[in-house]
């Protein structure tokens, strides 16, 4: 039986489900870049040139195992621009007796596949994906008929099921969750270790000429560029990570400094959402620095916790919520996104910091994401649309399956607490104590009205009052409600009149 097997850009995994049972002697593996893949939103450009690269490279690997490969560039004078026109033209040139494809980690994508069903000759096998460490079915049945869903309670199953920081069915360390002693703010004197990048060879060096021809108008700088595009390289990104980042990664993961886009944060969501590393083999490698005394109980647990708890819970989420979940906005958010997301030009310093980290790097870590630019788009009502599509677009390692549930009910609270527990909203003071931006910003995060008051300061107050119906029942914000309920007229009056003279200046590019 000659077998087509379709393998996406985010598939780049030698053992992923659809190449499992491959015959050297009689299958082919179709890769194809595709403009419609490339444009349905406007990637960052190192995005496109770290998934074009990683794609023709793991192409390479497979042929030098002697598998055919079927590998269709971008500009390819006959490419068709589209997964299915595409997967069409390859069933005509192999006449395969069926097709075999690992299902895709975006619904919209799924809905593609099962239409091929329909439309190609030979069947259509949708495998799941068995690189992930719940199924979705796993998940479903955790889920079940609960009332309310939290990683927490997801994650110590997940501990269980892999075995992973536990010891005789107990978690090491007597509790389940270091997280207390993992938002330490950084000592002006800590070195900060250089993070590894990687020089681009002959085959980056390709894609990247054609990324600056073909995608110029996209967002972001496409140069430096210094992602792994090898397993090999990915692997010796995830060496340096556990030798020189990972003992001081848990005191200071949740801290941020001018000119320290990485600081001590592993930088290996885009191998692992490509496919070049496995959840697996990362949260071995961490637990193992602990295990032999090289590494602190708090950061190896805080990492393995970002993989199999969160990783594999908004990938679950996603699935079990889906096409529905993307339509909510419990918060009535509007107000189109400003254009500094795009241009980085605001006073506000932290804003600016994050946006031109974004724009050098694709990449932010994860408290950027959530309590600065997360944050004010919380805090200042954005659409939910409109900023869950600009953290799908600026980010390496962005997918649908892990960026709508992040933003669409971490970090916007449009799901109305189906993913979160609270809305994660903060004043300035949180930005203050956790970072050095303040210092250089042009608003004092210890004002708290008028025209020198950090924005997010009235900001703060202002989403409260807003939504003070919505979130009365909501045990985590009894305290900030109960103190919002003491303030004067006159005060919540300065609070109003500050917002709105704020929002009312920021331009924003959106019809």
């Amino acid at each position: 039986m000659k077998t087509l097997r379709l393998l996406l850009g985010d598939q780049l995994t030698r053992s992923i489900a659809s190449l499992t049972d491959l015959d050297p002697d009689h299958d082919v593996v179709l890769m194809v870049e595709v403009w419609e893949e490339a444009t349905y939103v406007r990637h960052h450009k190192q995005k496109i040139a770290f998934l074009f690269s990683a794609m023709r490279h793991f192409a390479e690997a497979l042929r030098a195992e002697g598998i055919s490969v079927d590998y269709v560039r971008l500009d390819d004078a006959e490419n068709a621009g589209s997964f299915g026109a595409e997967l069409a033209r390859a069933v005509a040139r192999h006449a395969p007796d069926r097709v075999v494809v690992t299902e895709p980690g975006e619904w919209r994508v799924l809905q593609m596949m099962r239409d091929w069903r329909e439309e190609l000759g030979p069947p259509v096998e949708i495998r799941d994906d068995n690189r992930f460490l719940a199924t979705k079915a796993e998940f479903a049945a955790w889920a079940g008929a609960k009332k309310q869903l939290r990683m927490e309670f997801f994650y110590r199953e997940m501990r269980r099921k892999t075995g992973f920081l536990m010891e005789g069915g107990e978690p090491v360390g007597g509790q389940w969750n270091f997280d207390a002693e993992n938002r330490k703010a950084l000592p002006k004197s800590l070195r900060v270790p250089p993070r590894r990048r990687f020089e681009p060879d002959a085959i980056t060096r390709e894609v990247l000429a054609l990324v600056a021809r073909r995608f110029g108008n996209h967002f972001g700088d496409l140069e430096p560029f210094g992602w792994a595009v090898t397993r090999a390289d990915a692997l010796e990104a995830l060496r340096v990570f556990v030798d020189e980042a990972l003992p001081t990664f848990g005191d200071y993961q949740d801290a941020m400094k001018t000119g320290e886009p990485f600081l001590f944060h592993a930088v290996l969501s885009p191998y692992l959402n490509a496919g070049l590393l496995t959840a697996e083999e990362v949260c071995r490698a961490a637990e193992r620095e602990w295990r032999e005394g090289r590494a602190p109980l708090n950061a190896v647990e805080g990492f393995v916790r970002q993989i199999i708890g969160w990783r594999e819970y908004v990938r679950g989420l996603y699935w079990l919520k889906m096409p529905a979940y993307a339509d909510t906005n419990a918060l009535s958010a509007t107000r189109p996104l400003p254009d500094f997301y795009w241009t980085g030009e605001t006073e506000m310093n932290c804003l600016a910091q994050c946006v031109s980290d974004t724009r050098r790097h694709a990449y932010a870590h994860h408290i950027q994401r959530l309590m600065v630019l997360g944050n004010f788009a919380l805090i200042a009502g954005l659409s939910p649309s409109q900023v869950e599509e600009w953290y799908l677009v600026v980010f390496a390692d962005a997918y649908e399956w892990v960026e709508l549930p992040n933003v669409h009910g971490m970090i916007l609270y449009a799901d109305g607490g189906v993913l979160a527990s609270k809305p994660y909203a903060a004043s300035g003071a949180y930005i203050d104590r956790m970072s050095d931006y303040c210092a250089a910003c042009a608003y004092d995060p210890k004002v708290k009205e008028g025209a020198r008051a950090c924005p997010f300061n009235y900001l703060y107050w202002n989403f409260l009052m807003e939504n003070e119906g919505r979130l009365a029942g909501n045990p985590r914000m009894g305290m900030p409600l109960r103190t919002l309920s003491k303030m004067s007229d006159a005060r919540r009056a300065a609070i109003r009149e500050d917002s709105a003279r704020f929002l009312a200046g920021l331009r924003s590019s959106y019809a």
